[in-house]
């Protein structure tokens, strides 16, 4: 039996038009109260009706499409590929696999803004739901995540995540983070480069741990042990923190001859930041960065990083969430990455 919206009322122990009042988001309402409809709408699995045309079928026209920062280019990328597969399939594909409404949502980051736009795109019937870029690695929020995308999944919504670990109910294009990063560490210590600097991203993102990872690898293999702590910063995915961590790491090892940044915005902030203390990119210390971002090939000099198809990727997310794509073998889907070494690393210039 269907749960109506007086079973909420009675959980949550106010009115209906309380229930109402907070759903709305109308009408002021007490915190406290807000907080305990909306838990018990989440513990019910409550569905608000949407639209006419979307009680005639399981699911509406809408699809969402969760970003961390659209304003990042590697976020715009592919939240613009899936974008462009909700209008292209026109003409004998009607219906369910016609033109649908990819609505951008932009969590800035915020593991309970996330769960708040999986729980309104619910009630909205979605006809599917693509999460990209990594996740927050806390067990309660993973948990959390993945019993929304369980009941999105059971009431007819695609689920897709694209640059995410695999969850049960959900398709997956999984980025080669880990082999890609190890990769261009490689690159580095073919070239000669000892002592290599890291700035990583925030340390509860899978992104992160996937490159940081990756990076500590090829060190390891090259017997490079000490010290890996000592030269890895943490920041932000932006140019600022690339450009203050940069500042950091030269204070802790001024003999640095390479920086590997987490993604190609924060490697602007390195190049940055080594600039302005005079050095030389790549004669005094080599740059790389991770994505391959399209300014990366324009910057001087041009930079060395890690190609990710996140055009590509995102394309792809956009057909399987439409259904327009068989699904790979298991649900999941590994996107290669490719290095691309360009003419900000160098082997390093000899002592004295």
């Amino acid at each position: 039996m269907a749960v109506t919206l007086a079973d909420v009322a009675a959980r949550a122990r106010v009115s209906a038009a309380t229930v109402s009042r907070v759903l709305s988001g109308n009408y002021p309402v007490a915190e406290s109260t807000r907080a305990r409809v909306l838990r018990a709408v989440d513990e019910l699995e409550y569905v608000v009706n949407g639209p006419a045309s979307a009680l005639a079928a399981a699911t509406s026209d809408l699809v969402g499409v969760l970003v961390n920062d659209i304003a990042d280019p590697f976020f715009g990328i592919i939240a613009g590929a899936v974008q462009s597969e909700m209008g292209s399939a026109m003409g004998a594909e009607s219906g369910r696999h016609g033109e649908k409404l990819a609505v951008i949502c932009n969590t800035g980051g915020s593991p309970e803004r996330e769960l708040n736009y999986l729980t309104l795109l619910q009630r909205q019937r979605a006809a599917a739901v693509v999460l990209t870029g990594g996740a927050v690695e806390h067990p309660d929020h993973m948990a959390a995540v993945a019993a929304k995308a369980s009941r999105l999944a059971s009431s007819g919504t695609r689920v897709v995540l694209c640059g995410r670990p695999p969850i049960e109910d959900a398709v997956t294009l999984t980025f080669d983070n880990r082999g890609g990063a190890r990769r261009l560490t490689e690159h580095l210590l073919t070239l000669g480069h000892r002592r290599i600097g890291y700035v990583a991203g925030p340390a509860e993102r899978t992104t992160t741990r996937d490159r940081l990872e990756g990076h500590r690898a090829a060190m390891s293999a090259a017997g490079l042990d000490e010290g890996k702590q000592r030269l890895t910063v943490h920041g932000l995915y932006d140019r600022s923190s690339g450009y203050d961590a940069t500042l950091e790491l030269l204070r802790r090892d001024q003999a640095l001859t390479a920086i590997v940044a987490a993604n190609d915005t924060i490697a602007l902030g390195v190049c940055a930041a080594l600039r302005d203390q005079g050095l030389r990119i790549p004669d005094d210390v080599s740059v790389a960065g991770f994505d391959d971002l399209p300014f990366s090939a324009d910057a001087v000099p041009a930079l060395t990083t890690v190609r990710l198809p996140l055009h590509e990727a995102g394309a792809r997310a956009g057909r399987l969430a439409l259904g327009r794509e068989p699904q790979p073998p298991g649900g999941v889907a590994m996107v290669r990455s490719e290095l691309m070494a360009r003419a900000s690393t160098a082997p390093p210039r000899a002592a004295g």
